[in-house]
């Protein structure tokens, strides 16, 4: 637990001495400027896609562009023979994320939001997203070492793991969504925001889990192929 905390300070700081959070800040104020020109009947379809888009830029970029600041650093490599364990390393990165994500949305929602939000609900879908997103940024990054070579493939997973967004849009919707790593989450914002019947909303908040879980298993494995694996061939 005390190389957890450590390791949650030290990203931090890492986070704010490269300009992050002064980045999160500009983006809630520019959504905030911009939703309050929508309309209310607009602004209820359109809010979970601004939600989405600033969670992918905290979880799924963020996290990518830590991990190609630490592997110009070196550091990343030195986390192999550090007594830091590979789920703390990765689970610190995750946690501040996904706080920082839950901290924008909900100054989002309650400086724009007309109606009366269901904040759990809200967050448990901001955490849960943020929480994937995140470690599928990891798991885009990590194979790379620089931002030329991460920034097309980027652009596609994101792609991919939007695909839920159809819903949103009323362009498809379908149980099948629910194999999507995203849609579960994006269902609880849903939620948040307007009415989800109760036996939908239980499957989704256990389904958001599941995929939260699979993510990191597979960060895991990732951070051993990519981190460790290569560092041992060195």
């Amino acid at each position: 637990m005390k190389r957890l905390l450590a390791r949650i300070v030290w990203d931090i700081r890492l986070q704010f001495r490269n300009g992050f959070y002064y980045v999160a800040g500009l983006v809630v104020l520019m959504f905030v400027v911009l939703l309050a020109w929508l309309p209310e009947q607009t602004l209820a379809w359109v809010m979970p896609i601004v939600l989405f888009g600033n969670i992918a830029t905290n979880g799924f970029y963020f996290m990518s562009g830590l991990v190609l600041l630490e592997k110009a650093e070196g550091s990343l490599e030195a986390q192999v023979v550090t007594p830091l364990r590979d789920r703390e390393y990765l689970l610190g990165k995750v946690l501040t994320l996904s706080v920082l994500s839950l901290i924008e949305s909900v100054l989002i929602v309650a400086f724009t939001y007309v109606g009366e939000p269901a904040w759990l609900m809200i967050g448990c879908g901001v955490v849960l997203m943020a929480a994937v997103l995140a470690c599928f940024g990891f798991l885009t990054v990590a194979r790379y070492d620089s931002i030329n070579e991460f920034l097309f493939p980027s652009i596609l997973v994101t792609t991919l793991l939007a695909i839920p967004l159809l819903d949103v849009l009323d362009v498809w919707s379908s149980p099948l969504l629910y194999l999507h790593p995203t849609h579960a989450s994006l269902v609880l914002l849903r939620a948040g925001l307007g009415h989800v019947p109760s036996g939908e909303l239980a499957f989704a908040f256990f389904a958001a889990v599941v995929w939260a879980a699979i993510a990191f298993a597979l960060c895991l494995q990732g951070f051993h192929r990519f981190v460790v694996a290569r560092q041992g061939a060195r």
